[in-house]
């Protein structure tokens, strides 16, 4: 019965790593039963010995039942026989949970349908473990469904796993495999006990089964311990590994993050059925700004993606103002504004500022640097939630004579800007030459894709819409035509590469709405819009989406962007006739009846690195003398060893002024008897260090014979080698040792004779990896896992009574 409880404890072990994945711990407890009810069937059957082949199905069946109890108890006969009713709401509960891992982020709420999905599958996985391990004898096997529990936090969650998480999810396998090795040792036979007597001591040979056993687990134990050292010492070429060790963890301290999916973000910010506030900003002009976190810049035919920022440690906020903004010109004219931003201490995990766009200066606290190209603020020790900081922004107010005479972009521009893959449908292709004019300026034809959108091509917005593909653009555009501002932005800058004309898609918050002289962003307000590259000009925001009602209410048009209504006020909303005002809410549809959850904006995984200057040479450089650092931790020991061991031979013993000679003179013996034995340990060493043996049964001075004549040592080393095995017979067999000297230099002059016999390759081994050295710490190593050996050895038994 020990491989069915195993793999239960397993199971168990590794779930424990799908904590960062939940707000709360019903999951937990929930999966908890699931594997105690499979575990329960397999010990069962082991039990009564039942044949193998009938164990996975019970356990389906008795799974079935517990999670019709659990989650479907009123829908069922007697609170858990399964009725049509209780599938349909386990049916139901099932449907639900898919819909919301697919809206909501992690940690994700722990409602009952999501807890479903986790506690079936948790006992899906415990199922499998069972059959692999007690059904089929093929424990070994048991590591991939355990893997590929394992493997979903560390899909999901940007942070990297915890070391404990890890250390007992592996140590739960370790068990499966060391349960299975005491089945297969228990089928060779009954194990003798040896006792020990006054008379005799019988001593188990080292092949037995109990041996075999403890270096498996030695393996495995050793395995563990390697797994999480190693990252500690190596530093690691790649960003965020998989523990939180070394460079990379996105906790601060190291040069790179992982920041969250924009897209998914969007979506679940827009979903989120409680309208969170996520910042507040005062501006010193009145007027709302929009403020951008993200700029994703590479379409690749089915998503947009943000190429990896710089961040310069010249270009630190504290330190420099902000990079001036791309393709500015400086006679170009500007709005200048203050705005004060405070962001909501909910928002979590958040290494990227708002902010407005193009921000001039920027006044807040910790390391915050800015990418030179496309002037977002991000942080590898730092996150915003709490924040409050200062932004001056000077925003481009340019003329439409401006803009329309804007010659071509840079070559650089033009080649980042304007990439698209060549699976790109023709379809799109035409569609942006048809709805634009082919005699137009770039400028006029961005007004014409914007009016196309707002206003001509017939287009919805909605929320019920998924996907940001390839596929779903195609969709978008040629066919349904329904969408929210993530299709509108992505749709509009994929057009206006095709026109030729330099885009890239933005992510963060509109202005959001006034609250008592302050302006309020909220979860809502979350958007995404496309900015356009004019030279002279820079990148300038554009308003593909539907605004108002019929609309996402808080985006706003910029008047450049309306030439033929100048006159008009800036940031006039503009309704989109086509609209289907009950698409309007963003709280409707299958996102209705959702929980709140905690703002979280960690949901994907994209590398970012702090640029500090140092080219890859010198990180690899550094790595390498951190290896050899470690590599020299055995010469390092050797050293110190032979240093302490030099000591003794230079202690002395002061007379205490005539008080006590016999003291004096006895603290003297045990000195030279120190130095003696030091002297001695020294040779042994040296002779493992070089090769040489020295025989168990061998005295000193029989050693100090076959040396000389077996290397022929000049008659210096031979009589100093003569004088440190006096030396220890002496301390061994005479009554009084005499005086001694010092040995240091005989010893010294032993091992220079010792090193002439060797080759060289023996020589630096002797000095860079010293064998005396590795045996010691192979030595430590097995008592420490002996002692790990012994724990399982411990049986609390009750004390025997006597008789009387």
């Amino acid at each position: 019965m020990r491989l069915p409880i195993a793999s239960g404890v397993a199971t168990g072990a590794v779930a424990i790593a799908l904590y960062p994945l939940f707000q709360g711990g019903a999951w937990f407890w929930s999966s908890l039963g699931a594997i105690l009810v499979v575990t329960g069937i397999g010990v069962l059957a082991g039990h009564y010995r039942l044949p193998g082949w009938p164990v996975p199905p019970a356990q389906v069946l008795a799974l079935w039942i517990y999670l019709t109890s659990v989650f479907a108890g009123d829908e069922a006969w007697a609170g858990a026989v399964p009725t049509k009713e209780s599938v349909l709401a386990l049916a139901e509960l099932l449907a639900t949970g898919f819909a919301d891992i697919q809206r909501f982020a992690a940690p994700v709420p722990d409602n009952d349908g999501i807890v479903l999905l986790t506690c079936g599958g948790v006992g899906l996985i415990a199922i499998t473990v069972d059959l692999l391990a007690a059904r089929l004898r093929r424990a070994a096997l048991t590591g991939l469904p355990l893997l590929a529990l394992f493997t979903v936090p560390a899909a999901v969650v940007a942070e990297p796993i915890s070391w404990p998480a890890f250390i007992i999810g592996a140590l739960g396998y370790l068990g499966v495999l060391v349960a299975d090795g005491r089945e297969r040792v228990s089928h060779w036979g009954r194990a003798v006990l040896v006792r020990r007597t006054s008379s005799f001591t019988v001593t188990r040979p080292s092949s037995d089964a109990g041996t075999l056993r403890l270096s498996g687990r030695r393996i495995g134990f050793t395995a563990i311990v390697l797994a999480v050292l190693l990252p500690l010492l190596l530093p690691p070429l790649e960003p965020n590994p998989l523990f939180s060790f070394g460079v990379g963890n996105g906790k601060g301290g190291g040069n790179s993050i992982s920041i969250p999916n924009p897209i998914v973000n969007l979506r679940g910010q827009l979903s989120l059925p409680e309208n969170s506030t996520v910042l507040t900003y005062t501006v010193s002009d009145g007027t709302p700004r929009y403020l951008r976190m993200y700029s994703l810049d590479v379409f690749d035919g089915e998503q947009w993606t943000m190429s990896e920022p710089r961040g310069r440690p010249e270009d630190r906020t504290s330190d420099s103002p902000m990079p001036p903004p791309p393709g500015q010109g400086a006679d170009l004219p500007v709005t200048p504004a203050t705005l004060g931003i405070t962001v909501s201490e909910q928002v979590r995990r958040l290494s990227f500022l708002p902010l407005p766009y193009p921000a001039s200066r920027v006044a807040v606290e910790g390391d915050w640097r800015p990418d030179r190209d496309t002037l977002m603020v991000f942080s590898t020790r730092n996150t915003a939630g709490g924040l409050t900081y200062q932004v001056v922004t000077a925003e481009p107010e340019p003329t439409a004579e401006r803009l329309k005479a804007a010659d071509p972009a840079d070559p650089a521009i033009r080649e980042r800007y304007l990439a698209l893959p060549e699976s790109l449908p023709e379809e799109i292709r035409e569609l942006a030459t048809r709805v634009t004019k082919r005699d137009s300026s770039q400028y006029e034809q961005a007004i014409q894709l914007q009016e196309f959108f707002t206003e001509k091509g017939g287009f919805t917005y909605s929320l019920a819409t998924q996907g940001h593909d390839g596929p779903a653009l195609t969709d978008f555009l040629i066919r349904n035509r329904t969408g929210y501002c993530e299709q509108f932005a992505a749709s509009m800058a994929v057009l206006a590469r095709v026109l030729g004309i330099p885009s890239r898609v933005a992510i963060g918050y509109t202005g959001g709405s006034s609250m008592s002289g302050q302006w309020q962003v909220r979860t809502h307000d979350s958007h995404a819009w496309p900015e356009l590259y004019f030279e002279g000009t820079g990148w300038l925001r554009f308003e593909p989406t539907p605004t108002g009602g019929a609309g996402q209410g808080s985006a706003t048009v910029p008047s450049y962007t309306r030439p033929e209504v100048a006159s008009a006020t800036p940031d006039e909303p503009i309704t989109a006739p086509s609209a289907d005002p009950g698409d309007s809410d963003p709280t409707g549809g299958a996102a209705a009846g959702r929980r709140d959850r905690t703002l979280d904006l960690d949901s994907g995984g994209l590398p970012i690195a702090l640029d500090e200057g140092m080219p890859p040479a010198a990180r690899i450089g550094i790595g390498v003398v951190i290896a050899l650092l470690v590599a020299l931790i055995p010469a390092m020991i050797r050293w110190q060893l032979r240093a302490r061991r030099g000591r003794y031979h230079t202690r002395r013993v002061k007379d205490p002024d005539g008080e006590d000679p016999a003291g004096a003179t006895a603290l003297r013996g045990i000195r030279r008897e120190s130095a003696v034995r030091a002297s001695w340990a020294e040779l042994d060493d040296a002779l493992c260090d070089y090769g040489m043996s020295r025989q168990a049964s061998e005295s000193p001075r029989a050693l100090a014979r076959r040396l000389t004549e077996q290397y022929g040592f000049e008659p210096e080393a031979a009589a100093a080698l003569e004088r440190i095995t006096s030396a220890v017979e002496r301390m061994l067999y005479a009554r009084t040792p005499g005086e001694t000297g010092t040995l240091r230099a005989d010893l010294r002059s032993v091992r220079r004779a010792l090193a002439a016999t060797v080759t060289r390759g023996r020589r630096i081994r002797a000095v860079l990896l010293p064998p005396s050295t590795l045996l010691r710490m192979r030595g430590l190593g097995g008592r420490v896992l002996d002692g790990f050996d012994r724990l399982e050895n411990i049986r609390l038994r009750r004390p025997t009574g006597r008789g009387a």
